[in-house]
């Protein structure tokens, strides 16, 4: 269900709530561990979903650093690639997990731009088990998006996916407030 729409410098950016495995944007945003080893929460969901050819595809990229992403193809999944980003677990703000989400946002715009993907479906990346703060997080990762799109021509289209309304209407309330259109 699509909460809130914006145009920013001709792209779009939604919010949606609803379960990202059923986007069907050019490629949706797993959050990722380091080893990519998809065993529990959207990772799982994204394998179950998507077959075990995502998982074999991470196999073969082995280690990501933290802050970074990687990318597979989406399998039996709506979206055509998947990419992995590492963000940082939460520890009080004392390891530069700020920058670390930023940068972990970014990558995975980065190779959204260089595979010349026109959509992207991303969730809040670090926020759930990862145990960083909801109400940071979704800042962190709405003013990077923001950021990048400003100088980028791709993707043209952004949805912010979230299956909990809470951080949903969160990543609405935000964008609300910064009255970018």
């Amino acid at each position: 269900m699509e909460l809130y729409t914006i145009s920013l410098k001709n792209k779009i950016i939604k919010v949606i709530l609803g379960d990202i495995i059923q986007e069907a944007t050019d490629a949706i945003v797993n959050p990722a561990n380091n080893y990519l080893k998809h065993g529990g929460g959207v990772a799982y969901a994204i394998v179950s979903k998507g077959g075990l050819i995502i998982q074999q595809e991470s196999d073969k990229i082995g280690y990501v650093e933290t802050g970074h992403s990687a990318i597979t193809t989406g399998g039996k999944l709506k979206a055509k690639y998947v990419i992995h980003t590492v963000g940082p677990v939460w520890q009080d703000g004392k390891n530069k997990e700020e920058k670390l989400l930023k940068n972990a946002v970014i990558s995975a715009l980065d190779l959204a731009q260089k595979y010349r993907l026109n959509s992207i479906a991303l969730p809040s990346v670090s926020t759930g088990i990862f145990g960083f703060p909801k109400e940071l997080g979704v800042k962190i990762i709405v003013n990077s998006v923001i950021e990048f799109i400003k100088v980028h021509d791709l993707p043209k289209e952004i949805h912010f996916t979230n299956i909990d309304e809470y951080t949903s209407n969160l990543f609405a309330s935000y964008l609300k407030v910064l009255n970018v259109d």
